[in-house]
């Protein structure tokens, strides 16, 4: 039994205009970290399936660096940019602590048994003692080589990491840069060609 005055209770299932309103502005803002994400995911995807030794220089085209270097410990011949000029030359920067110098160090050495090019080293951070133990240990492709103990003329080079090995042209100007080891593929496809059109 209900009594005439009983109060009236309303009771829907509908949000009013002003809920409906408030929902449908912060949907948008929930789609913020979806897109933040989804772009993200596009930018490193596109970064994994990139090769790292493609990256563009500067410095291509341009004269090297004006530097002078001693040479590493107990090798006569130290590195300056007056050395780069004359003749088509390589400069590979190597470390002793480096582990993927070791990987391509065979094929450089094969190169300078076969009288491929010049191949000057850039020395990079290395201990004095350590450099010289390395190339004695590991064979000595270098025609000259540079200690450049604080990294400084490797910043100067643009250098992002060791090893790198850059082509220089006569002229003293870097005619190509390979980040990374180089291998028997960039040396036949890359390096051998470039080579040879320097030198006509």
């Amino acid at each position: 039994m209900t009594t005439a005055n009983a109060p009236q209770v309303e009771t829907s299932t509908t949000a009013g205009p002003t809920a409906r309103i408030r929902g449908w502005r912060s949907r948008p803002l929930l789609l913020v970290p979806l897109l933040a994400f989804a772009g993200l995911a596009v930018f490193l995807g596109i970064g994994l399936n990139r090769d790292p030794s493609i990256v563009p220089s500067a410095l291509i085209g341009k004269p090297v660096p004006l530097f002078s270097l001693p040479p590493v410990k107990r090798r006569a011949l130290g590195l300056s940019s007056a050395d780069l000029k004359g003749q088509v030359s390589l400069v590979n920067v190597f470390a002793s602590w480096c582990v993927a110098c070791r990987e391509e160090h065979p094929l450089l050495m094969r190169m300078k048994e076969e009288g491929v090019v010049p191949i000057h080293g850039l020395n990079y951070k290395d201990k004095p003692e350590d450099a010289a133990r390395w190339l004695d240990t590991m064979g000595d492709p270098y025609a000259r080589t540079g200690a450049d103990l604080d990294g400084r003329v490797a910043i100067d080079w643009g250098v992002y990491g060791v090893p790198e090995t850059y082509v220089i042209d006569r002229q003293g100007r870097i005619a190509f840069k390979q980040i990374g080891p180089i291998t028997p593929e960039v040396v036949k496809e890359k390096i051998l060609p470039l080579i040879e059109e320097l030198r006509r």
